[in-house]
């Protein structure tokens, strides 16, 4: 019986670190045919690069820097091993992205992605030319089609692959997750794999860059997309799969499927893999956290210790007049159930020098938000100098419910270098504070139960200025996430007063999104990459 063996290599590369990820990907060859004794070794999209690699791809030394690596690649992998493995390259005048096969130590061939992207945070065809021809190729007897990300989403790349004689179908990629995700790639695997007859191999990227995370889950279907083997979701590693020949067919053999997992299980897995990637990547230390007693902050900060660990983490609370005696209790037994090191700052003399200095201009004005807004800016002003003194980044804590209706203080709580919940809506805060708890405690129950309070005046509670959370991200999810004009929206059976209200926050505060730090992007329209509106416009929200 004829048999191969292959190797899914789901890595974290680092975008940019062309020769780092040079050797990421000759040490996950080494590890396959040491391991697993592999005949085939895949590696997910652009990985000599990272992905996405943006305009580090227009940069005039790209092409000389990849040279380099794959003739590395080329010295060092010899043997009865195929590796195909994703790179972009300039080829007569245009850019590809592209999957190169090398074997004993020679480059095999290319095949260039079809189906270029330039939807949601994708932008593929600002920089990369379309490929046109399948690239299938023999080793071990059985006929690898290959495709790229895109391609698989599409039927026509597929189709060719296998009227060109594709026996296994090998799809590189980099897929970011939102939530369902994983679920969406599934159905897309098994349609593939049923309109074409032929098993499919879906090798993904795995890490946190920027913005986005990449779950993993590396799978493989067979013939009539049945799953046979799926590599964990969040976990870097190599995940060997057996191919036999059964009559003129090459089948995957079943072995380790990933389970399923809860929703918020998910969610919370995405949300640690950006902070920890993002803070390790840029070589920070660690992190500061403003935590005030409310559901935000706590979630922020078990977050971040489950990302960095207890020992990177620094939590500070700064009360004010209106800052109740629960919240600063909750916040130090959440610090220390937890095990970060803690401060407390009061701000009452900060913010009642700043009242004197301001005292004469504001002089025949009433007491309003500016007031208010003065508390938060002073705690990012003792956040941001923590942050200056001990080198440790800023994590923001403001969620996409806050952040949609501009309920947030810019130079206040908006200071920070990166926001965990920053495309997290309220409601799912809850629902994953109330997961993370069922683990083991991280969160004060009476941060979850009590009333939602910014504290910035008194008795003050977030339900004063906004609708419910229930309510609220109801209407922003139409609103944002499908594009639901406020006329759809209350036909829906939301009310009118209440939707208009809230579409036009969304819309007039576009400027302080766009001055928001970067967070993890986890909806299908995030703000940031996903969600392009101009600041300065005349819309009209209605139809």
């Amino acid at each position: 019986m004829q048999d191969l063996t292959l190797v899914m290599a789901q890595l974290d590369p680092l975008v940019g670190d062309i020769p780092g990820n040079t050797e990421a990907a000759i040490e996950a060859v080494r590890e396959a045919r040491i391991e697993h004794r592999a005949d085939i070794v895949v590696l997910p999209e652009l990985f000599l690069t990272g992905y996405p690699p943006e305009d580090l791809l227009l940069r005039p030394s790209l092409e000389t820097r990849l040279v380099t690596a794959r003739q590395r690649m080329a010295d060092k992998v010899v043997g009865n091993v195929l590796v195909i493995v994703g790179y972009p390259g300039y080829r007569e005048g245009n850019l590809y992205n592209l999957a190169g096969a090398l074997y004993n130590g020679e480059w095999l061939g290319e095949y260039a992605k079809q189906a270029l992207p330039n939807y949601q945070v994708f932008d593929e065809q600002r920089y990369f030319s379309a490929g046109s021809q399948p690239l299938v190729l023999e080793h071990c007897g059985a006929k690898l089609g290959l495709l790229i990300c895109e391609d698989l989403w599409e039927p026509e790349p597929v189709k060719q692959a296998r009227e060109a004689g594709a026996d296994i179908l090998i799809t590189l990629n980099a897929s970011p997750y939102h939530q369902d995700k994983p679920a969406e790639r599934r159905a897309l695997l098994k349609a593939r794999a049923e309109e074409v007859q032929r098993p499919v191999v879906y090798v993904n990227q795995i890490g946190g860059q920027d913005e986005l995370v990449f779950d993993g889950g590396s799978a493989v279907v067979d013939a009539q997309g049945t799953l046979c083997v799926q590599a964990p979701h969040w976990q870097v590693g190599v995940m060997p799969v057996r191919f036999v020949r059964e009559e003129a067919r090459w089948v995957p053999e079943s072995g380790e499927c990933d389970p399923e997992v809860e929703p918020e299980e998910s969610l919370y897995c995405a949300l640690v893999t950006g902070v920890r990637d993002y803070v390790n990547k840029s070589g920070f230390p660690g992190v500061v956290i403003g935590l005030s007693g409310g559901i935000d902050s706590a979630l922020t900060l078990a977050i971040a210790v489950d990302a960095l660990g207890a020992d990177r983490v620094h939590a500070v609370m700064m009360p004010y007049h209106y800052t109740a005696d629960i919240s600063k209790q909750d916040a130090a037994a959440q610090a220390r159930l937890l095990g970060v090191d803690y401060d407390v700052m009061p701000i009452s003399a900060v913010v009642e020098a700043f009242t004197e200095t301001l005292a004469e201009s504001f002089a025949g004005t009433e007491r309003d938000t500016t007031e208010e807004n003065l508390q938060s800016r002073t705690r990012g002003v003792l956040l941001m100098a923590i942050s200056n003194k001990k080198g440790l980044m800023v994590l923001t804590t403001g969620n996409k419910s806050e952040m949609a209706v501009g309920y947030a203080t810019l130079y206040g709580d908006m200071v920070g270098g990166y926001n965990a919940l920053k495309d997290v809506y309220k409601t799912w805060v809850y629902r994953l504070a109330k997961w993370r708890n069922a683990q083991e405690p991280a969160i004060p129950e009476r941060v979850i139960e009590r009333p939602p309070s910014a504290e910035l005046a008194p008795d003050q509670q977030d339900s004063d200025s906004l609708p419910d959370y229930d309510m609220l991200d109801a209407i922003l999810m139409r609103y944002i996430e499908s594009d639901m004009s406020a006329e759809e929206i209350i036909e829906a059976g939301f009310a009118r007063d209440a939707v208009y209200r809230v579409v036009s926050l969304v819309d007039r505060c576009e400027y302080k999104r766009r001055q928001a730090p970067v967070g993890v992007r986890v909806t299908p329209r995030g703000f940031g990459r996903d969600r392009r509106y101009p600041i300065v416009n005349g819309w009209q929200p209605g139809a």
